[in-house]
C-alpha cells in the first residue's frame, strides 16, 4: 500500500512508538489524525498534515468521538493504527475491579471496537487496520500478568479475525519486545529493570510502517525474539532459564518496594 495521500488515524501518537510512526507517516505524505490523552509533542511538529486530537480511547464514547473527528477532517479513513496502550509492572496481590477494567478497556476492547467501526465505514473499499500487540502477548512474563492477559486476548482476536475478515481489509499486527520509551517508565511508580531485549522506538516504528506498506500479517521487530520463540519450543529448559532471569528482576523490584509474594 502506498501511504502517500492516505488518511490515517493513529492512537497513542504523542510519544514512543506512536510518535515515531507519526513522523514516518508524515514523511511519506500521509494525513494523520494523531490521537492521545495529550498532544503537545504532536503540536510541536507543526506539520499541517498532522491533526492533533486529545482523546481517551478507553471508552466507547471516546472512540466514537475519534471516528467523528476523522470523518470531519478527512471524509474517509484508509488506515487505522490502534497503537495506544499501557502496562502495569506488579504482582497480583490486591482486589481492584476498576484497575482490571481500565487496562482491558484501553488495550483490548478499544482496538476491537475500533476495528468494527472501521470496517463498517469502509463500505467495501480497501483499507488497512494495524494493531500494536506485544511480544508479551505471545510469551507470558513475570510482573505482567494483567498487561500480558490484555495482549494475549488481542493476539487471539487477530488470529481468529484473519479467518473471517472481508478481503478488502488488510490486517497487520506488531509484536515489539521492550522498547526504550516512557511506556515502561509509566508502568510503575518505582523504577525497575526492563525485560530483555530492549529496542529503540524508531526501529520498531520503521518496521511497523514497512509492514503496513508491504501488507505483512505480522511484524516482529526483534529477530532475536523470533529466534528465541523457536528455541523455547525446541528446547524448553532455555525458556525456563529465561523466565528465571526475568523473575529475579521482579524479585529485586519487590525487595526495593518492600513487597513480598
Amino acid at each position: 500500500m502506498d501511504l502517500s495521500g492516505k488518511n490515517v488515524v493513529l492512537t497513542g501518537a504523542n510519544s514512543g512508538i506512536g510518535m515515531e510512526m507519526l513522523k514516518l507517516l508524515l514523511c511519506k505524505g500521509s494525513r494523520v489524525l494523531a490521537a492521545d490523552l495529550r498532544t503537545d509533542a504532536v503540536e510541536s511538529l507543526a506539520d499541517l498534515n498532522a491533526v492533533p486530537f486529545v482523546c481517551d480511547i478507553s471508552s466507547k464514547e471516546g472512540v466514537d468521538l475519534l471516528f467523528e473527528k476523522a470523518y470531519e477532517e478527512f471524509g474517509t479513513i484508509d488506515v487505522f493504527i490502534a497503537n495506544a496502550g499501557f502496562a502495569y509492572y506488579e504482582i497480583i496481590d490486591y482486589e481492584d475491579w476498576d484497575r482490571i477494567q481500565r487496562i482491558f478497556d484501553t488495550n483490548t476492547v478499544s482496538p476491537i471496537y475500533s476495528y468494527q467501526r472501521f470496517v463498517r465505514r469502509l463500505g467495501g473499499r480497501e483499507g488497512a487496520f494495524a494493531i500494536t500487540c506485544s511480544g508479551i502477548g505471545i510469551l507470558g512474563m513475570p510482573g505482567y500478568a494483567l498487561y500480558g492477559s490484555t495482549k494475549f486476548a488481542l493476539n487471539g482476536f487477530q488470529e481468529s479475525l484473519r479467518l473471517e475478515k472481508p478481503g478488502n481489509v488488510r490486517l497487520t499486527v506488531l509484536y515489539p519486545v521492550a522498547v526504550n520509551t516512557d511506556f515502561f517508565r509509566s508502568a510503575s511508580e518505582t523504577d525497575f529493570e526492563r525485560p530483555y531485549p530492549v529496542q529503540e522506538p524508531d526501529l520498531v516504528a520503521r518496521r511497523m510502517i514497512e509492514g503496513i506498506e508491504k501488507n505483512r500479517k505480522k511484524v516482529f521487530p526483534s529477530r532475536l525474539f523470533r529466534l528465541a520463540l523457536i528455541l523455547f519450543t525446541l528446547i524448553p529448559p532455555i525458556k525456563k532459564a529465561y523466565w528465571r532471569s526475568e523473575r529475579k528482576k521482579l524479585d529485586r523490584f519487590l525487595e526495593k518496594t518492600g513487597r513480598k509474594i
